[in-house]
C-alpha cells in the first residue's frame, strides 16, 4: 500500500516564500490582522498556499468548538507574589509576544477557588473552552484535568516535560537531561570524582530528568555511581555536609526551588560544616531560580524562559491545525553560566 502523503502545513509554506510561520498565519486566517502584512508578501502567501495544495482543516477546527482566535494562559499555581514573579515572569512574556505576533488575542485564566487547590474542571465543565486552544504551566497541577483535556481532544501545551499514564502529552521543556550531564562532566574534567545531587523532594518530571542526566554524565566520565550520594536538598545541614566532605565530596549538585530555599538551606549548611565554597566545596545549580541582589554568582546552566513561552504558542497553534493529531513535544537547550562557585577539588582529595 502506497504510503499516505502528508498534509502541506503554514510552515511549509513559510519555508517556501521565505517568511515566518507568523505571517502565513496572519494572511490565512483572514481578517483585519492580514493587513500588517504587505501586499506583495499577501500575494505571495496564497500563491505558495496554492501550489502546494494546502487547505484549512475545516472539519477539526468545527471538532474543536471554531475558532475565535484567542489563545489562554492557565497557571496551576499563582505567578504574581513577589516570590514567584522572576521565575514565571519569562514564560508569561515569551507567551503573550508569540500570541500578539500570532494575530491572537491571549485570555489569563486564574482559579476560581480562594484556596490553594487549582482546577481546569468546575463542576465537570471545562473552563478553558472560551479560548481555540491553552498553554498550561507550574509544578503543583491536577494530572486527571490534563487526562480529561486529552480525552476531550481539548489543544494545550504545557510549558514543562509532564507525564500522564497512557497519554502523551504536548509540552515545551528545558533539556535537564542534557544539560545535567554536562555539568558532571565539566566537574570530572576539574577532577571531581565524588559528587552529590541535591534533589526536591516532590520527585516531578524536571526532578526526575535531572537525576537521569547525573547518572548518564557520571557514566560518561567513567565514575561509578555507587560512589556519589542523591539525597533530597532539604536535608542537607552541616554534620550532613561534615560527613560528605570528609568521605571525600568535593561537589555538590543543586536542583533549586522556585524560590531561593534550596540555595539558602546549602550556604548555611557550609557555614555551619566551614566549608569555603568553592575552595573547600564546589557547588552548581541545576537551574536558575530567583537570586536576591546580594546573591553570589553562582555557577549553574540558565532556561531560556522566554522561548520556551513562545514555543509553546507556536506549537499550540500546530495543534489547532491538526496536521496529523500527534502531540507535539520540544525540549530546548539550557546556556550554561560560569560563575565563581566552582573550582578544582582541594589539594590532598584523591582524584
Amino acid at each position: 500500500m502506497a504510503a499516505q502523503r502528508r498534509r502541506p502545513t503554514q510552515v511549509d509554506i513559510a519555508r517556501r516564500v521565505g517568511v515566518s510561520q507568523a505571517t502565513v498565519s496572519l494572511v490565512i486566517s483572514g481578517g483585519a490582522a492580514r493587513e500588517q502584512v504587505a501586499e506583495g508578501t499577501r500575494r505571495a502567501v496564497l500563491r505558495a498556499a496554492a501550489e502546494l495544495g494546502y487547505t484549512v482543516n475545516a472539519a477539526a477546527r468545527r471538532l474543536k468548538g471554531g475558532r475565535n482566535r484567542m489563545l489562554g494562559l492557565y497557571t496551576f499555581e499563582p505567578v504574581f507574589p513577589v516570590g514567584q514573579r522572576d521565575f514565571y515572569f519569562p514564560f508569561l512574556l515569551g507567551v503573550e509576544e508569540a500570541t500578539a505576533e500570532y494575530g491572537y488575542d491571549l485570555l489569563l485564566f486564574s482559579s476560581a477557588s480562594s484556596g490553594t487547590d487549582r482546577r481546569i474542571y468546575a463542576g465537570g465543565v471545562n473552563r478553558l473552552k472560551v479560548a481555540d486552544g491553552c498553554v498550561l504551566l507550574g509544578r503543583h497541577l491536577h494530572r486527571d484535568d490534563l487526562a480529561a483535556l486529552v480525552q476531550e481532544d481539548f489543544p494545550f501545551v504545557f510549558i514543562g516535560r509532564r507525564e500522564v499514564p497512557g497519554e502523551e502529552l504536548s509540552y515545551v521543556a528545558a533539556d535537564y537531561v542534557g544539560a545535567t550531564s554536562a555539568v558532571v562532566r565539566e566537574l570530572a574534567r576539574l577532577g571531581h570524582r565524588r559528587m552529590a545531587y541535591l534533589k526536591l523532594s516532590d520527585g516531578q518530571e524536571p526532578t526526575r530528568d535531572r537525576e537521569t542526566g547525573f547518572r548518564l554524565g557520571l557514566g560518561d566520565a567513567g565514575i561509578p555511581a555507587d560512589g556519589c550520594i542523591v539525597d533530597d536538598s532539604g536535608t542537607v545541614t552541616g554534620d550532613l555536609l561534615r560527613d560528605w566532605l570528609s568521605a571525600g565530596v568535593t561537589a555538590l549538585l543543586v536542583e533549586p526551588s522556585e524560590d531561593d530555599s534550596t540555595i539558602v538551606a546549602v550556604e548555611r549548611a557550609a557555614a555551619a560544616a566551614g566549608a569555603r565554597i568553592p575552595e573547600d566545596c564546589s557547588v552548581v545549580l541545576l537551574g536558575d531560580p530567583a537570586l536576591g541582589e546580594d546573591a553570589r554568582d553562582w555557577t549553574r546552566f540558565s532556561l531560556h524562559r522566554e522561548q520556551m513561552g513562545r514555543e509553546a504558542v507556536r506549537l499550540l497553534l500546530d495543534l489547532l491545525d491538526d496536521e496529523d493529531g500527534g502531540p507535539r513535544q520540544l525540549n530546548v537547550a539550557c546556556t550554561p553560566i560560569p560563575g565563581d562557585s566552582v573550582a578544582a577539588p582541594p589539594a590532598g582529595v584523591a582524584r
